[in-house]
């Protein structure tokens, strides 16, 4: 009661047929078998996700020092004549 058997299952099948033609079926199967395998894919890819090697960071050189020469010490002027009043 209300279950398909064998006689049921061969009848819808030749409608079927009927209506949508055997070039028609095996190209709606052909498509639904790659959306299948495009689908297991899909969960592949998401479980193992790709390594990628980070992003290169970037490094600031600092600027170039330049040297400095050492400083002579300044000589005073030696007052050779004496404190002026």
């Amino acid at each position: 009661m209300g279950g398909l058997s064998l006689p049921h299952l061969i009848i819808l099948a030749l409608v079927v047929l009927i209506l949508f033609g055997r070039g028609r079926i095996s190209e709606m199967m052909g498509d639904f078998g790659k959306g299948i395998k495009s689908f297991k894919q899909g969960m592949n890819e998401e479980a193992n996700p790709p390594v990628t090697p980070p992003p290169a960071q970037i490094q600031q050189t600092p600027p170039p020092v330049t040297p400095v020469a050492p400083q002579q010490p300044v000589q005073q002027p030696t007052d050779q004549q004496g404190p002026q009043a």
